[in-house]
């Protein structure tokens, strides 16, 4: 199943590492990154790809847990939910 995940915070040091190294563990790939900073704030873009017994509401669980931990907002939805949305 592909998704997006969209991360938001505060900017600094080890973002990315902590967002991607918690995807590595649940063997998440990673297609495309985007990342941009936006005065005092981080913004992060990825589309990923989960493996077939990696259900996305444990996932979900992991980033915003994740998040609650890194002082971020992280959402993971499916892509197609992502696309419908945007279709509006």
């Amino acid at each position: 199943m592909r998704a997006i995940m969209t991360v938001t915070g505060r900017d600094r040091t080890g973002i990315v590492a902590a967002v991607t190294t918690k995807l590595a563990e649940r063997k998440v790939n990673v297609k495309n990154i985007s990342q941009t900073i936006m005065s005092e704030y981080f913004t992060m873009i990825l589309e990923i790809s989960l493996p077939e017994d990696l259900d996305i509401t444990s996932l979900q669980a992991d980033m915003h847990a994740l998040g609650e931990t890194e002082g971020l907002e992280i959402r993971v939805q499916s892509e197609a939910i992502f696309d419908a949305m945007h279709r509006l």
